[in-house]
């Protein structure tokens, strides 16, 4: 399925101080220029004026887009604000553990979204051109986005834990049994309820989503409900989750939505975060029986404090002359790979669905033949070389299964602790918001 530009290219907009000259200009003909001004103060950073309005005039266009009408202004910009201090705070993060996103990655990645969208360089900065944004305002997004996705592949994975016992259970289920059968697509609108709120707050949001639910049994548009009173993070997307397997979903969701005809919601479901109302927007069946899997060992080596991003590059290709000139590669991967998965079994990820690899992997796999060494490449974990051991199509054998339904338990709790750690980092910073 092709993806769409904007998938990649969520608004991250950063604001600079407007500098005017009006020393240069005589005093008599001088006009008052609206001055820049700080909005927020998040930690050790701060929000100004020109990235809020930024960011609005940006959720504003993709809102129109969608030919959806915009909540009032003054939910909008509440709801941009809080978006760009939860952006704030995850970039704070990735700065002070040392990520950084190098020139290299930043082409690397726009190389591979104009690819993606069938474009060339040229007609990709076109097309951001057409959607109001430079090449340079779209590197800089990127890298954001980048920094934060790292950020939260670190701070979220420690915090999701599934045992062999919650596996076992789950294939045994009926709901396991079924995870193969379909997807879905799904959008949400979430009613929060702040931790340890009382029962009156508890009761006004409960009334506040019953309200909405009616509103969507009356013919409301979901997307512009969403924008207008979610409080989920994608709310500004039209509540937009992507794809979803029945598995992924907490209870009840994760059997409610086997219910619904497309174009269906469900009724306002009490959880953690608050009352959560689900739409199915499409949904597509899993009648493959047969897996195209590849058997593929690596090796990474990461940039760090005290390895620079070429210095990286140049040891994997070192250890790749090795390998060429008769060297183990087991023995190489045990000694040198920064991959704490595979590294002890020689590099060895064993028989891998290649979709379950990022992009870059997965491509470069794809154009290495069996028994060869694939050049030196990057990927967002660092840089790799890898060998192709063999390939196959296979049934959903039991341990394919099983690491299905690992994938697909630890993607459940993902999305709850994601929720959660972002509430926390909100909950725990020095905010003070000066609209």
């Amino acid at each position: 399925m092709k993806t769409k530009l904007s998938d990649y290219l969520r608004p991250l907009v950063a604001g600079a101080l407007l500098l005017g000259n009006a020393a240069l200009i005589p005093l008599a003909s001088a006009e008052v220029q609206p001055l820049d001004r700080v909005v927020a103060i998040v930690d050790n950073d701060v929000i100004m004026q020109s990235q809020l309005e930024q960011r609005i005039r940006e959720v504003q266009q993709t809102i129109d887009k969608r030919g959806a009408d915009a909540p009032p202004m003054d939910v909008l910009r509440q709801q941009v604000l809080e978006r760009l201090i939860t952006e704030n705070l995850q970039l704070q993060i990735g700065e002070r553990s040392g990520i950084r996103i190098s020139d290299e990655e930043l082409n690397q990645a726009m190389g591979t979204i104009a690819q993606r969208n069938n474009m060339t360089l040229e007609q990709f900065r076109n097309a951001l051109a057409n959607d109001g944004l430079s090449l340079e305002t779209a590197r800089e997004q990127i890298r954001r986005e980048m920094i934060i996705s790292r950020v939260r592949q670190r701070r979220i994975a420690e915090r999701v834990q599934v045992s062999d016992q919650e596996v076992r259970n789950f294939l045994a289920s009926d709901l396991g049994k079924l995870q193969l059968s379909e997807e879905y697509r799904l959008a949400n609108i979430l009613i929060a309820v702040p931790e340890g709120a009382d029962s009156a707050t508890i009761q006004a949001a409960e009334r506040r989503a019953n309200e909405t639910y009616e509103q969507l049994q009356q013919g409301a548009n979901f997307a512009q409900l969403a924008v207008a009173r979610s409080a989920s993070e994608n709310a500004l997307e039209g509540g937009e989750m992507g794809w979803r397997k029945a598995a992924q979903l907490p209870p009840p969701f994760d059997s409610d939505v086997r219910e619904l005809a497309v174009g269906e919601f469900t009724r306002p479901v009490r959880t953690p975060p608050g009352f959560i109302i689900l739409k199915l927007l499409e949904k597509r069946g899993g009648d493959t029986q047969v897996r195209d899997e590849v058997h593929v060992r690596h090796i990474l080596i990461k940039p760090s404090a005290i390895r620079s991003n070429d210095e990286a590059r140049l040891l994997v290709q070192r250890l790749r002359e090795r390998i060429v000139a008769g060297e183990d590669f087991a023995e190489l991967a045990k000694n040198f790979s920064e991959d704490p998965g595979s590294a002890l079994n020689g590099g060895d990820l064993n028989w891998i669905d290649p979709a379950a690899l990022v992009p870059e992997f997965r491509e470069v796999m794809a154009n290495t033949a069996s028994g060869q060494l694939s050049p030196v490449f990057q990927s967002p974990f660092g840089w790799h070389i890898l060998e192709v051991l063999g390939r196959r199509a296979t049934d959903t054998s039991e341990e394919f299964r099983e690491q299905q339904a690992l994938n697909l338990l630890r993607n459940r709790k993902y999305d709850d602790e994601l929720q959660a750690w972002l509430r926390q980092i909100r909950d725990e910073a020095y905010v003070e918001i000066k609209l």
